[in-house]
């Protein structure tokens, strides 16, 4: 029978996953705004003709999440984290990400 104090308490699992996504957005949204300004990285971000640099920008957003995320998961699986920087972080660079999607935005950077 388990005791309260023999429950261990860990929340690195459910951070390193919110953390993870958030840079996914954040690499997106800087692609999107990086291909306005390098015509080289846009069309090496164009993968497919019929979709244009989007797939890319997308494409290496999923690819950074998927390379964090797992090695975000494997340091703090079982620790205790600071859920609430984590959740601040995250938010800053969803917000970011997102507003580097922006035409008006991604727009001003372009030459």
């Amino acid at each position: 029978m388990s005791t309260q104090t023999d429950l261990v308490k860990s929340n690195g699992a459910a951070g390193a996953a919110v953390l993870a996504s958030a840079l996914g957005v954040f690499i997106t949204g800087s692609l999107t705004t990086l291909a306005e300004i390098s015509g080289s990285l846009k069309t090496a971000l164009a993968w497919s003709g019929a979709v244009g640099p989007l797939i890319g920008k997308t494409g290496v957003g999923v690819i950074g999440w998927l390379i964090v995320w797992p090695i975000l998961h494997a340091v703090w699986r079982d620790k205790e984290v600071n859920f609430g920087t984590i959740y601040i972080v995250s938010l800053v660079l969803i917000a970011l990400g997102w507003l580097l999607t922006f035409p008006p935005v991604f727009e001003a950077f372009s030459g």
